[in-house]
């Protein structure tokens, strides 16, 4: 079957994820985050990516609250920063993101960041969002597969989604089949390289094959990987462009030249 910008993946708890949507990290809150976040929906997305951190959840809410689309067909993911991570801070911190966005659920709700010695009581305070109905579905962000792993082992929930970094530049070809090993759907953050590849001339010459930009393949590239894409961006020419990616396909020979860039490049750090 053929993915569209409708398109959405069941996860391991029956939830179904858009597979393209709107990050909008770093876009300054205020009016910037409220324009993007409405004429992406405008155009047809139907999945944007917030977080406690990027300071822009109320203009997400706000945004909602001015769309015509229906809460129910949006799909909301959002964070727990490390500095509120713990049992107790987390649910306190997810009531505040919650009021903030202006909304009484949200879709998904992430770990943003591992930290070290909270990663279990932070899960256990996710999962019990998750069976007071405030969460449709929970995961985590930047975990490798050790972390993963730890998850796993210590819960008898697994996390519905691990959202990394992700672009051919950076192909984490092993975390890619253990998550599709243990029913966790790889979600990619930062799929454009932050614009450090966009010049490269092998997508430059693969683009013009296909009569696409190279923001168009990159985006391409992760959805036949099977990922869950959320490029970011706040001018509204290339939210509609990134959007434009469901009437072609990258042929093979194609894709295992976009394989072979791997240079575990990383633009995204933790501060």
């Amino acid at each position: 079957m053929s993915l569209t910008l409708s398109s959405r993946v069941k996860l391991n708890n029956e939830i179904n994820i858009p597979c393209l949507g709107l990050g909008i990290y770093q876009i300054p809150p205020g009016n910037a985050t409220l324009k993007a976040v409405k004429y992406a929906l405008e155009i047809g997305y139907r999945h944007i990516d917030t977080a406690k951190i990027y300071g822009n959840e109320s203009d997400v809410g706000n945004a909602l609250k001015n769309s015509k689309v229906k809460r129910e067909d949006i799909f909301i993911t959002t964070k727990v920063w490390n500095s509120d991570q713990g049992y107790d801070s987390t649910l306190k911190a997810f009531e505040s993101s919650l009021k903030r966005l202006g909304l009484s659920y949200v879709d998904l709700y992430l770990i943003h960041w591992p930290v070290e010695g909270k990663i279990n009581e932070t899960w256990r305070a996710l999962i019990k969002l998750l069976k007071d109905g405030k969460v449709n579905t929970i995961g985590v962000s930047n975990y490798s597969i050790n972390e993963l792993k730890e998850t796993i082992q210590n819960s008898n929930i697994i996390p519905s989604i691990n959202q990394v970094e992700f672009h051919p530049f950076l192909f984490q070809k092993d975390q890619l089949e253990f998550c599709k090993s243990n029913a966790i759907q790889l979600e990619a953050y930062s799929p454009l390289t932050r614009g450090k590849r966009l010049d490269d001339p092998k997508i430059g010459k693969i683009a013009i094959a296909y009569d696409k930009t190279p923001a168009q393949i990159l985006v391409r590239w992760s959805l036949q990987h099977g990922l869950v894409v959320i490029p970011k961006s706040s001018h509204e020419k290339r939210i509609l462009e990134n959007s434009q990616v469901f009437d072609f396909n990258i042929h093979q020979k194609d894709m295992d030249v976009l394989d072979s860039l791997n240079e575990n490049l990383r633009t995204v750090f933790l501060n």
